[in-house]
Parts: structure tokens; sequence; C-alpha cells
């Protein structure tokens, strides 16, 4: 495994991250331990979830199943970078009740607590905001935040889904109070085929010294290989991919790009991950397995070299947007 720096940090991570969404939902409890145990075996030392996953009326299961992991012991949480985030609602279905989401001081408290008891943990290594909290001021969180670091709950703070602006604000306001040294990691959907990232958030974050860290590195699934998977084994695609493919231009760049690849001889998935791995300002994508042979693919894309012809040939199949303010003006 590689390790690169957690942006300005001295905190040093894999270049792929664990994700856990899946942990509870779609893998049980004894597949999930396999994953993580798999994953730790293979130096991947970056953990992610939050405290909504589980979904519904399991909110909070995916934490349980990290904190149960931990509780086996083995230095399994020393050897951890643990990632979680804060801002859903987490009263329980049928109970909606003021303050239990978004980022309000009284709610990333009782948060904190909350996911540390699920976590079986005394500390968050990066607390993420999930999302942004357009009625709650930053010297407010940032006041809240300082706490949880003063108490050792938390060492440092990421976004998660934040515009450019706000990621400048949140560091201004942080510089300003002199408080913790602010965002430290920005998690956003960033791949091949959804690349406007690249106009502000990825240029925003490089100037504050953020690592990125792209979600959906597959655009769910539609870059793992759906054609070639539905023409070899029959399997078609489902959910957001089918709905894609279902558009004939899509449906067309998605076979250009399987036949690049094909022509270089990488598996689609893997060129995917390993494209992202050569990204300026990029800490490493988020790769979510459900199975042992997932993970075992999204190992083979960190050592994966991209020759100069292939990376031109991707880019003009997924051109991007480019830079801001070029990208909408001159």
């Amino acid at each position: 495994m590689k390790y690169t720096q957690l942006g300005r940090t001295g905190l040093k991570v894999s270049r792929l991250v664990l994700g856990t969404m899946n942990f509870g939902p779609l893998a049980d409890e004894v597949d999930s331990h396999a994953i993580m145990d798999a994953a730790l075996d293979a130096g991947i030392n970056f953990f992610d979830t939050a405290n909504v996953y589980g979904w519904g009326e399991n909110k909070g299961r995916t934490e349980e199943i990290i904190g149960n992991w931990f509780a086996k012991g083995g230095e399994r949480r020393d050897k951890v970078v643990l990632a979680t985030k804060v801002y859903g609602n987490m009263a329980a279905e049928g109970d909606a009740w003021p303050n239990h989401d978004k980022l309000s001081a009284l709610n990333i408290r009782r948060a904190v607590d909350a996911s540390l008891k699920r976590l079986q943990t005394d500390r968050i290594d990066l607390y993420q905001f999930h999302h942004i909290d357009r009625s709650t001021s930053f010297d407010e969180i940032w006041q809240a935040i300082d706490v949880l670091v003063q108490q050792g709950k938390v060492l440092y703070a990421g976004s998660s889904n934040f515009p450019g602006y706000k990621i400048a604000q949140a560091n201004e306001t942080a510089a300003r109070r002199g408080g913790t040294i602010g965002l430290v990691s920005e998690q956003c959907l960033y791949n091949l085929a959804e690349r406007r990232a690249e106009m502000e958030v990825i240029p925003a974050a490089q100037d504050y010294g953020l690592g990125v860290i792209p979600w959906s590195p597959l655009q769910g699934g539609l870059l793992g290989g759906v054609i070639k998977k539905e023409v070899q084994g029959g399997r078609r695609a489902s959910g957001r991919s089918a709905d894609s493919l279902a558009n004939p231009t899509v449906r067309a760049q998605i076979q250009s790009y399987e036949d690049l690849l094909d022509k270089h001889g990488v598996e689609p998935g893997e060129a995917a991950l390993a494209w992202l791995l050569t990204r300026p300002g990029v800490t490493g994508p988020i790769v979510g397995p459900r199975t042992a042979e997932q993970l075992e693919s999204a190992l083979r894309a960190v050592e994966l070299e991209l020759s100069e012809e292939l990376l031109a040939g991707l880019d003009e199949i997924f051109p991007g947007t480019g830079p801001s303010p070029e990208a909408f003006a001159w």
C-alpha cells in the first residue's frame, strides 16, 4: 500500500479509503468484519463512515458494526485513521424533534457522543460535516469543534459536499478565530464521468491545504465495466447505472471508455480508481466493497500505471469542464 499526507496535516493515510456505507444494508456484520480485516492486512488504514449509515430505522448500524470490530482488539483501533460524519437527522423514525440534525453546537455535541458510543472508541480522528448548514455560522461550528478538540474527542475536522466558497468561508473563519486549524479535507463527488469538482471545489481545497477524498469513484458502477458485464455474463446494469445507460449518448460514451481500456488491457473499475490517483490534490478515493473480490480489484488500482496515451484517451472521452472561470467565461 502507498501512503500520503492528509492535506496539510502530518497525518499519514493510505491512498485508498475504505468506505463502509454498505456495512449493514448490503454486507452483514460477519462479512463487514472480514472486509475490514482484509483491508487492514492490505495496508489500508483510512476508514470512512457516517452516523446515518445503516439508513432509515437502522441509522447508526454501520458505526455499531465498526465498533464491534474494534472491540475484537488486536490493535485494530490504533491502526485505523477513523473518519465519520455529522449532519443527518438521527432521531428515531416518526419521532422528529428539533436539534437532532445539522451543525448547531448542540447537535454536534450530541452527535459526537453518540458516535463515540456506537464506535466503541474515545476519539474520532477526522470528524466531517456531511453537508453545509445554511442556518449555522462557522463561528458556532468552530466553537463546538474547539471544545471537542480540547476534550480529545476529535482530532481533525473535514467537510463533505461543500462548494468552494464554503471551504473558503470555513477556513477563513477558523484562521480569524485562531482555534482549530480548520478543515483539513473535503470529501466530494469526483470521478471520470463527473468532473465538476475541478471547477472550484478542488482548487479551493488545494489552496487551503485540504486533502480531496472522492466518493463514488465508479459513478455508481457506471465506470466499472457495466456493458462488458452485460455482454459476458448477461448481468444487466441496475439503479443509477441503468438509468444512465438508457441515455444513448451516455451509453455510447461508456462503450468508448470500455473499448479504450480493452485496447490497453486494463479493467475499467481499476482504471477509474487509478485515474483518480493521478489527479492533483487527491488523497485517495473511497472504495466501498461488498465482497473480498471487489476489495482485491481496488487494491490492484494502487499499483496500476496509466500510460500518457491512455490518460489522453480518457480525457478525450470524459473532457470535464476545466477550472473556473475558464469553464464558463474566458
